[in-house]
């Protein structure tokens, strides 16, 4: 079965924007709520981006902060990551994920080992 389902990956120029979707079923978005996006670059592990509370607080990395919005429509069981001002570094395969909102969660929102349900990514390419 697939909980998590992303969308909105393409091939940019550097300094575009791209927003990516993530329909979640209801059982995963409101019983693991605590919910984040990852990326996967080539040749490199896999990376926190941003997280997102079940109140709507969202939690950034260092490289993306300022340029990354993570949001949630609960009505539609929803995850969003608006990505402006991309970077070729931004490049990677991105994958959001759900995690119970457990205090360890708010410690370490960007970990992905707390998080037990993973979509199947989509691919972000961006240009130089």
């Amino acid at each position: 079965q697939v909980h998590l389902v992303e969308s909105g990956g393409d091939s940019v120029q550097a300094g575009g924007s791209l927003r990516l979707s993530c329909e979640a079923d209801g059982h995963t978005y409101n019983t693991k709520a605590c919910m984040a996006w990852f990326r996967q670059a080539p040749g490199k592990e896999r990376e926190g981006v941003a997280a997102i509370d079940r109140g709507g607080r969202g939690f950034y990395a260092d490289s993306v902060e300022g340029r990354f919005t993570v949001s949630r429509y609960d009505a539609k069981n929803t995850l969003y990551l608006q990505m402006d001002s991309l970077e070729p570094e931004d490049t990677g395969i991105y994958y959001c994920a759900a995690a119970a909102c457990t205090t360890r969660w708010y410690i370490s929102s960007l970990n992905p080992r707390l998080s037990d349900t993973w979509g199947q990514g989509t691919q972000v390419t961006v240009a130089s």
